[in-house]
């Protein structure tokens, strides 16, 4: 898997990656990570919506409100 990666982490290509990451309900396999993709993805519960509004945040759209139809917004929750 690591070879097939070049040898890098699967979601940054700064690391080699050191930890065979998988599913913890299913335990099947997803990939190589290094160990701060690893935890990251572990401390955020492996739940991808997590993910999503953790990018969000960091991107600064998690405050802004969305327009759902001419002149109406829906603001975040």
């Amino acid at each position: 898997m690591a070879a097939a990666r070049r040898g890098l982490c699967e979601i940054c290509p700064n690391a080699p990656p050191e930890h065979v990451d998988h599913c913890r309900k299913t335990g099947r396999v997803r990939g190589v990570l290094c160990f701060n993709c690893n935890s990251a993805i572990g401390k955020l519960g492996d739940d991808p919506g997590a993910v999503r509004r953790a990018a969000a945040y960091l991107e600064g759209n998690s405050w802004k409100p969305t327009l759902v139809a001419p002149g109406v917004y829906q603001l975040p929750s």
